[in-house]
């Protein structure tokens, strides 16, 4: 019988839990991500709220065993809603030394810790610069220290089966995950039916895998070093059809949406790179929604591509974490000069250079917004989660259309990959794109404008509609080469107030909480929800502190200046030395504050609170 949640152990007291944090860590080659997704899919299907943090090495092959080379995924998973992946674990599955010291120091004291002892022998001590053996010393009394040989027991669980001891080994992951699924009391099935249809062709190591999962479950079941399960019950979720979604998934289905909403193709062109390449493995698969997808030989030759799509009248769309943006930029001015619609995604990561790229920051809003040469205005929006990429995708497809621009989109490393329920929302519920074209008339003008400030998307190649483009300046109305200074002077103020009238669309600032008191934290991207979470536990505790969070960020909103100033205090919260505060204090005369960090990873809440005592004080 395949165990259920709805099952505990009768032998064994289960203790009910609001919310648990787990984090599995290992080598890179352990299977970490894949058990971490496994138990994410299951805790969604049994009806948690759930947000994940997947870590992975910087390096791509680093040496088995080194702290380089150590791979983790952190899940919070919880009855109520949540906004975080969690700040300190309840629970750490250490499958060597190296995942050990890396990850130890986010264990709760008191925390679960379960160690794969196979791996803990003197020459991985070393690789992980332990000087003995960490389980032997006081590092590991502070926690439920489990010491468990798992891979020993992996291998005993697929005795008969025609597999490698190579093959077999690397089941442990599925061992790890069954164990887990035990304590947590969590259902096998949706994992037993991912294994099924992902190895339905190699029977063998289906059978192995089905074999080490369960084997997880029962040893957790039978041994007698696990005094109890916890259980954390179902969300009370809004009712509707959900799935799980990364923000990379969501980026996709955004844009998707965004074409079949507009009537128009998705022409999606890019260049790999860390963490933005996953966008385009998610569309390449989707011509049947007339989306296109090329990949580029260089970032150039990418934005181009897209350019020349939103040229001939498709909808194009390039994407790139901050090294590939940089090589964007000229054509992305070039877009500005030729006010053709254009969205480029920016993934962004840990800087500068090569820096380190599966690690997340906020380091480029500087670069987006005045990183081309001449007075080059564009768009800018963030998304704040990984689901809200669906609709921030939508919208900056939208914006584009309309006003006829160059449209930053701003993802980072951790909404990229990290995960969340998403309500899929129904189709009727999404508002239509609008598109105008150019008609032919006698006096048909490239750059004539309308009410706000937009010129004509005319179809190349339609008779009546021609007209010329390209990177040297346009006279206004006729679009011809033009160096008359005057004219420079008007073209200039007019692309900027193009941008600006954007702003008369977007909704008033939402503060979260009173709309006066003594702290706004201000927040964009990424840190959405470590900001809302410190902030409600703040006024839960009577400190008068509310909450602004930006979607957009060029232009901003109209009424921003307002809410700023009915406050005592303002602080940016930005993973980055304080790019948008120095916007906001230049543009605003607010004496702004920051929190800020630089370290590839998001924000804790304990951060944001540390940060909120300190200001109030």
């Amino acid at each position: 019988m395949t165990p259920a949640a709805s099952a505990p152990s009768a032998s064994k007291q289960t203790l009910p839990l609001r919310s648990v944090t787990v984090r599995f860590a290992g080598d890179s080659g352990d299977g970490m991500q894949l058990a971490g997704t496994q138990f994410t899919s299951t805790s969604a299907v049994f009806g948690n709220d759930i947000s994940t943090l997947p870590d992975f090495p910087a390096e791509i092959r680093a040496p088995a065993g080194t702290l380089a080379g150590v791979s983790g995924f952190q899940i919070n998973f919880s009855s109520t809603e949540i906004f975080t992946p969690g700040d300190t674990l309840d629970a750490l599955i250490a499958m060597n030394p190296a995942a050990l010291k890396t990850n130890l120091p986010d264990l709760a004291e008191g925390g679960i810790l379960i160690v794969n002892t196979d791996e803990f022998i003197l020459q991985n001590f070393a690789k992980a610069r332990y000087a003995s053996d960490p389980l032997a010393g006081e590092t590991v009394q502070r926690y439920q220290l489990y010491r468990i040989p798992i891979t020993t027991h992996t291998i005993e669980a697929l005795k008969g089966l025609d597999l490698s001891a190579k093959e077999a080994e690397r089941c442990k992951n599925f061992y790890a995950l069954g164990l887990v699924y035990w304590l947590y009391d969590r259902p096998l099935d949706t994992t037993l039916r991912w294994i099924d249809a992902k190895f339905s062709r190699k029977p063998e190591l289906a059978e192995a895998n089905r074999r080490a999962m369960t084997a997880g479950y029962h040893f957790g079941e039978t041994a007698e070093i696990f005094p109890r399960q916890y259980r954390v019950e179902r969300a009370a979720l809004t009712p509707g059809k959900y799935r799980n979604i990364t923000g990379n998934q969501a980026l996709a289905l955004g844009l998707i949406s965004a074409g079949r909403l507009s009537g128009k193709p998705i022409v999606y062109a890019s260049y790999p790179i860390t963490p933005a390449s996953d966008i385009l493995h998610q569309l390449a698969s989707q011509k049947h929604f007339d989306v296109r997808t090329l990949q580029a030989e260089d970032e150039i030759a990418a934005v181009t591509m897209a350019l020349g799509a939103s040229f001939a009248g498709s909808i194009g769309v390039t994407a790139s974490s901050g090294p590939g943006i940089a090589l964007k930029q000229e054509a992305v001015g070039l877009a500005v000069m030729t006010e053709l619609p254009l969205v480029i995604i920016d993934v962004q990561r840990a800087g500068p250079s090569t820096g380190m790229p599966t690690k997340t920051e906020q380091t480029d809003l500087f670069q987006v917004l005045c990183g081309r040469n001449g007075e080059c205005p564009a768009a800018v929006i963030a998304a704040r989660s990984p689901s809200d990429c669906f609709n921030a995708a939508i919208e900056a497809v939208s914006v584009a259309l309309r006003y006829m621009t160059p449209v930053f989109l701003l993802s980072d490393g951790f909404i990229a990959n990290s995960s969340e329920p998403w309500p899929i929302p129904p189709i009727d519920s999404l508002p239509p794109i609008r598109v105008r074209h150019a008609e032919p008339s006698a006096d048909f003008a490239p750059y004539r404008r309308d009410e706000r400030g937009v010129r004509p998307w005319a179809i190349p190649g339609t008779p009546g509609l021609e007209h010329r483009v390209g990177g040297l300046s346009k006279a206004d109305v006729t679009g011809h080469i033009s160096y008359d200074p005057k004219n420079h002077q008007l073209m200039i103020n007019l692309r900027a107030q193009k941008i600006r009238n954007i702003a008369a669309e977007l909704p008033p600032a939402a503060v979260e909480g009173p709309v006066q008191g003594d702290l706004l934290m201000v927040s964009w991207g990424g840190t959405y929800g470590a900001i809302r979470t410190a902030c409600e536990q703040a006024r839960a505790r009577g400190q008068r502190v509310s909450h602004l969070h930006l979607r957009w960020l060029n232009p901003l909103p109209r009424d921003l200046g307002e809410v700023l100033r009915a406050f005592g205090r303002v602080c940016v919260a930005e993973l980055n030395m304080g790019q948008l505060r120095t916007l906001v204090r230049s543009e605003y005369l607010v004496d702004a504050a920051g929190l800020n960090k630089v370290e590839g990873r998001p924000f804790n809440v304990r951060d944001v609170a540390a940060r909120i005592d300190e200001l109030l004080r």
